[in-house]
């Protein structure tokens, strides 16, 4: 039976802390009046107790006093990375008033994934001085960001509060005034949300915070930190890009003669990729043309097992938000020397490709260059060029580069068309910021013939670089995309048959079975909403040592080799390219062929966190573009349909907002899953995706991304 006189863990704990000196066991027993073996024996047990916590610290006189130390055992938190590139952790429970002591982690074992900013560990501690531990780790934390919450931090009378910026926690958190940091009213803060109590609001306590959210950099913050995205490099990374230099013509084929230009949009960051064509002299491929693909060279700079290599892995790709980018590479390479800028010398893979008269690609040879661009363009000059208004920049170009480059795609794109590819060209929202960050328009990306002409260019690489990969039977990674599940197919087929169009059954699905219905629709008001029911019955993508094919390109072999700068899977491509051709240093290494599996796994998975991020950020910066215009009205079309509502979609700006349920013209809905539709029982009143709408605005919160409508009327 328990004693009740005896005292508890935080009664004997808040003693000695409220002591100005350490104390013993007699002052202890004195101030709780407690006497007898019993009693000395219960208190030793609970010191013990207190000192394997952490929570005190005995000294040589065996007195205790409050903590400068860790406990044995405890959970700590990836806090960033020291110079070496090695991961440093913090404990996720220090309450001392200086800052924590440096845990150093002791190597997990062999194969282990890399830890990154935000992860959570059980580990062994070992004190080796005052400031500085050792842990070994016992094991790894899921679901920590669980633990978390990232939220706008407001002043309140008794202390504060952070409300979540995620739209779907409506949970509002108190904040004592011992635990808001420097945290001010209306910043944007992530804080740790403590053990619940009994009563009130649920406690979190402030651990960073990011400035004002009246900033209109803190919408992609928000993404950012969300997503847990890394967004510091160590400092061996970055010592290692900046010490980087343009290499020697030593085993490289001299390629400055020829006058690549590179092709992207007005608001590109980086330049990747180089392109050139020529009719081919050669006899025996009359009327084919010959092309050049040139990427940067980031194998030469990103070696196997460096800083570099771990930062990269470790972000998997770039992160594209309106005003800014968090980059794969560091600066000094991924906007300077694997930036294929014109009028530099850079290191380059280039993929010299042949393609007949019928864009079939013949033969293709890799090698390993110095070229020089000749110029930087955008899709605009030289769509604009092509049609006859060249400018000053393409001009000089418009003869003897820009028109054997259309001639070359033009054979690539009746090939595409031969191949029935799948062809979902929805369209996609461009949000543009100004020169503060605040969105001054959003609107729908135009899509020209240069955008495709350079996704032709890419796409004859990619499927070199795979039958590469293939004819030398060296592992690497391919871009794989599987046929659509039997399931999702049975649903699109009941779909399309409520609305005239059939789907055939008892034979192999390919990509043109649905681009044949894509054309049957063209045109008319449901063109957009069969396009999107199909794409969401795809498979996804990913990336795999085990090739597949690729379903909706058609193709039996694929590989991502175009774009290493912002993706670590064509790194891993040009090193296993590197290695089979024997092209020199950089080449893939033993250890990642073993883990080609493990690297594609975590790579789609970075890839799917990046996209969630972009897209996250995109309805922030649209909400904020429509704050000021509540209660406006807007034609839009259905672009989901769920059980709790109606998502629309804007017409003028593409913008996505959600029609709760609850705001529909009274009535009891039943979903209709298989047509895609609202259904009002009693009235028979049908919301169905693809319908057209007027709604007036409700609400459009940047912080949360979230936006609202009503109906403007009830027809649908």
């Amino acid at each position: 039976m328990t004693d009740s006189r005896f005292p508890t863990k935080d009664a004997v704990l808040a003693l000695i802390r409220s002591s100005a000196t350490p104390v013993g066991k007699r002052e202890i027993a004195r101030a709780f009046k407690l006497s007898g073996s019993d009693h000395r024996e219960q208190l030793k047990d609970l010191l013990r107790e207190l000192e394997a916590d952490g929570a005190v610290e005995r000294g040589r006189n065996k007195r205790v006093a409050p903590p400068q130390s860790l406990p044995e055992v405890a959970v700590l938190e990836i806090s960033g990375v020291d110079s070496d590139g090695e991961a440093q952790a913090r404990p996720l429970t220090w309450t001392g008033e200086d800052a924590p002591p440096r845990i150093f982690l002791l190597p997990e074992r062999k194969g282990a994934p890399p830890l990154s900013v935000g992860d959570r560990l059980l580990a062994k501690l070992a004190r080796i001085n005052d400031r500085l531990y050792e842990a070994r780790i016992i094991r790894r934390i899921e679901g920590a960001s669980e633990s978390r919450v990232l939220g706008v931090y407001r002043p309140a009378a008794d202390g504060g509060r952070i409300t979540p910026t995620d739209r779907r926690n409506r949970t509002e958190f108190f904040v004592l005034p011992s635990n808001r940091g420097d945290a001010e009213a209306d910043d944007l803060v992530l804080a740790d949300i403590l053990p619940a109590g009994r009563l009130g609001l649920p406690q979190a306590r402030v651990v960073d915070r990011f400035g004002s959210t009246a900033e209109p950099r803190a919408i992609s913050l928000i993404a950012i930190h969300t997503h847990g995205l890394p967004t510091v490099f160590p400092h061996g990374a970055l010592r290692e890009a900046e010490l980087a230099s343009v290499p020697s013509l030593v085993g490289r084929e001299d390629l400055r003669a020829i006058p690549f230009v590179t092709i992207d949009g007005a608001d590109a960051r980086d330049f990747d990729d180089a392109v050139w064509a020529e009719a081919d002299s050669d006899p025996a491929n009359p009327d084919g043309w010959r092309l050049i693909v040139a990427i940067a060279d980031v194998s030469y700079y990103v070696r196997p097992g460096s800083s570099l290599d771990r930062a990269a892995y470790e972000r998997g790709n770039s992160v594209y938000f309106p005003d800014r980018v968090v980059p794969m590479l560091p600066e000094a390479l991924s906007n300077g020397l694997c930036s294929l800028r014109p009028n530099e010398d850079r290191a380059c893979l280039a993929f010299q490709l042949w393609i007949d008269r019928n864009g079939a690609l013949i033969r293709h040879r890799l090698t390993r260059g110095l070229m020089r661009s000749a110029a930087r363009l955008t899709y605009e000059q030289v769509q604009n060029c092509h049609e006859g208004r060249a400018d000053d920049a393409t001009g000089p170009l418009a003869d003897t580069v820009i028109a054997p480059l259309y001639g070359a795609y033009a054979r690539l794109w009746e090939a595409r068309v031969r191949r029935r590819t799948l062809d979902l060209d929805l369209p996609e929202r461009r949000v543009v910021v100004d020169e503060r960050g605040r969105v001054g328009d959003i609107a729908t990306r135009v899509r020209l013939d240069s955008h495709r002409l350079i996704e032709e260019f890419m796409i004859a690489a990619n499927v070199a670089a795979a039958e590469v990969l293939e004819a030398r039977s060296m592992p690497g990674l391919f871009r794989v995309h599987d046929r659509p599940s039997m399931d999702k197919m049975e649903t699109l087929r009941a779909f399309l048959t409520g609305i005239g169009l059939t789907l055939p059954k008892g034979e192999a699905l390919k990509p043109e079975h649905f681009t044949r219905i894509l054309r049957r629709v063209e045109g008319t008001p449901d063109s957009q909403l069969v396009s999107e029911v199909i794409l969401r019955a795809q498979a996804q993508a990913a990336y795999s040592p085990d090739n597949i094919g690729h379903f909706g390109l058609a193709l039996p072999r694929y590989a991502h080799f175009t774009s290493p700068i912002r993706r670590y899977a064509d790194l891993i491509v040009h090193r296993a390219l590197i290695r089979a051709l024997n092209l020199g240093v950089g080449g893939l290494d033993d250890a990642a062929m073993e883990r080609l599996t493990e690297i594609g796994d975590h790579l789609s998975a970075t890839e799917r966190r990046a996209a969630t991020a972009e897209r996250d950020a995109v309805d922030r910066f649209t909400a904020a573009h429509l704050a000021d215009r509540v209660g406006a009205r807007f034609a839009g079309r259905v672009s989901g349909v769920t059980r709790f509502g109606l998502f629309i979609r804007l017409n003028d700006s593409g913008a996505d907002g959600l029609v709760p349920i609850s705001a529909l013209p009274d009535d009891r809905y039943e979903h209709d899953e298989a047509a895609h539709a609202l259904v009002g029982q009693r009235t028979g009143t049908r919301y169905r995706l693809s319908a057209p709408v007027m709604v007036i605005l409700v609400e459009a919160d940047p912080l949360t991304g979230s936006t609202l409508f009503r109906l403007a009327d009830s027809s649908a």
